[in-house]
Parts: C-alpha cells; sequence; structure tokens
C-alpha cells in the first residue's frame, strides 16, 4: 500500500508520485493513455496532472487534448473518486482574454470542467504568472471557483519567489484562497529555479511542491548517452546540452548507485527528488504502461544519505 502524503497545507492527500498528462492525446494515444492511466491507479498512484494548453504544441491541435483523453478515461472506468485530478489555466488564450485575466480564469474553468467531464478540479494552478493583472483581481477570481465548488485547492506553477509571496500575502490579506501548491521546473540537472530562496519559502509556509520534468525530459533514465541517441524521441533535440554539460557525470553517479541499489536511473532520480525538502510528490509521464510500471517502484525507493549526497554533488 503507498503511503500518502499531505500536499502541503491543504486537505490533499497524494501518493508520492504525481502522473504526467501532457503525452496523453500527443505521443500516446487512447489505448496506450487508457493503459497508462489504469496501471498508475493499480498501482497506487492518485494524482494526474494536466493543463488546458495541452497538446496546442502540435501542428493540427489546439489545446486541450490531454484534458478530453483523460475525461474519456474517467467516464469509460468509473474512476473519478479514486484519483485527484490537477490541471492549469494561464497559457492559453480564449474566451475571456489570455493568461490570467480574470474573465480568462472563469471560461478556462468551465471548459476544463467540461473536456475532463467532472464537476470539481482537485488543484487548478495558474500556468504561468500574468503582471498584467493585479493580483488582487487574480485571487478574486480563483477564490470565486473555489467558493462555487469547482475547484478545491489552488496552485502555482513557473513563479518566482517574491511574486509567490507577494500572491499568497495578498490573498492572505483580502481574507481568500491563496496559493497551497508550487508546481516549478526541478530535477537532478535543473535545480537553480527552486532551490535557494523559492524552496526555502515553500519549506517555511508549508507549500507542497510537485516539481515537472523530474525526470530532465527523459534524459535521467539513461536513455541519451551520446550524439547518436538524439534522434530517438521527438524531445531528443533538447537533450543535446544536457549531454554536453553535466549529464555525462550525473549519468555517471546515476550509474553507480543503481549498481548499489538495484533500481533504474529513473527510479532513482524520483527517490531523490522525492526526499528533497519541501517537495511532496514530483511529476512524470509515461507513454505506456511498461514505461509506468518502472517508475512506479520510485514512490518506495530510499536512497541513502551519502547516496543523495553524491547525486547533489554530480548536479552542482
Amino acid at each position: 500500500m503507498t503511503e500518502l502524503r499531505r500536499l502541503g497545507a491543504s486537505d490533499l492527500k497524494i501518493a508520492p508520485l504525481v502522473l504526467g498528462g501532457n503525452v496523453f492525446g500527443w505521443t500516446a494515444d487512447r489505448d496506450a493513455s487508457f493503459a497508462v492511466l489504469d496501471a498508475f491507479v493499480e498501482g497506487g498512484g492518485t494524482m494526474i496532472d494536466t493543463a488546458d494548453v495541452y497538446s496546442a504544441w502540435v501542428p493540427g491541435h489546439s489545446g486541450g487534448e490531454s484534458e478530453t483523453m483523460i475525461g474519456e478515461w474517467l467516464r469509460t472506468s468509473g474512476k473519478r473518486d479514486r484519483v485527484q485530478i490537477a490541471t492549469k489555466v494561464g497559457m492559453l488564450p480564449g474566451e475571456g482574454g489570455e493568461k490570467l485575466a480574470p474573465a480568462r480564469i472563469a471560461a478556462a474553468c468551465d471548459a476544463s470542467l467540461r473536456r475532463l467531464g467532472t464537476d470539481r478540479i482537485d488543484l487548478y494552478f495558474a500556468h504561468q504568472d500574468d503582471d498584467a493583472q493585479s493580483q488582487d483581481a487574480v485571487a478574486e477570481a480563483f477564490a470565486t471557483l473555489v467558493k462555487a465548488g469547482k475547484v478545491r485547492v489552488l496552485g502555482a506553477s513557473n513563479y518566482h519567489a517574491a511574486r509567490l509571496k507577494s500572491a499568497i500575502d495578498t490573498a492572505r490579506a483580502a481574507g481568500l484562497p491563496h496559493y497551497q501548491v508550487l508546481q516549478p521546473e526541478y530535477n537532478l540537472l535543473s535545480r537553480m529555479k527552486f532551490e535557494g530562496e523559492l524552496q526555502d519559502y515553500c519549506v517555511v509556509e508549508n507549500i507542497g511542491v510537485v516539481p515537472y520534468y523530474g525526470l530532465a525530459s527523459g534524459f535521467l533514465t539513461g536513455k541519451y548517452r551520446s550524439a547518436e541517441d538524439l534522434g530517438k524521441s521527438v524531445r531528443g533535440g533538447r537533450m543535446r546540452d544536457l549531454l554536453e554539460g553535466k549529464g555525462a557525470a550525473m549519468l555517471a553517479a546515476l550509474d553507480r548507485v543503481a549498481a548499489e541499489t538495484g533500481a533504474t536511473l529513473a527510479q532513482i532520480s524520483l527517490a531523490w527528488l522525492i526526499a528533497q525538502p519541501g517537495v511532496t510528490a514530483p511529476i512524470a509521464s509515461a507513454t505506456s504502461a511498461k514505461q509506468l510500471e518502472e517508475l512506479l517502484p520510485a514512490m518506495t525507493l530510499t536512497l541513502s544519505d551519502d547516496q543523495r549526497a553524491r547525486l547533489t554533488d554530480a548536479g552542482t
């Protein structure tokens, strides 16, 4: 039985791994998506993360494809009450404007609910900051959704420390619901955006953290070890900088820990994240049930202090 973790100070309790939904309807078709979702739940997973903008970057897509796929699975599987759904607003323009315009937040939430085929979003993120809007107006727009029962918990993604603190202080001062969760980019090779002031603030304020790119778009699985490997997926182009930077040293460190533990590089990378101060659960995606089943043991893998320190040092 997977031990659930409380997500910050919210009333949500989640498994220590969140399933990323960015691939659903993109690199995972209906059958593959459903298989991954079923395997995740059967393996003890609880939270599924998506966004209204997934996968608008694909030619012929307009955004909402991932939510629609998850909605179909919820309807056909009957598993809505076994999972928590997290989605986001702020990157896909549409009815009501763009980013975090209050009218856009309201319209986007209703559109997400329709695509997901559900009456509530368990965790609703501002996908990015929007300095064109007053933080008071943004807080009021999100509070309206919470009051209406459409949203349970609020979160922020891609916020800097000062703006996250300001947004939370603004909501608190007005007696409104505030962001209780942060979704930053964070992994063994990408640490500057979270570690330091932002991480410290989340720890002190008990902000639950669910990092994305937990496997650095697949690099930390060991799939990309040479220039010849870069053509293995649509994400291969992103890997060259990692390979030419600290990536090779990190893979070597991961290989040593893998030899000691018998765990895979992906499991070790996620277990390192799960053990970091403030982190509740990293996000990882999979395009097949087999791939997903390899990730699940990360939820119960405990690395020694020495192993975690060596991995940390390899990325410093």
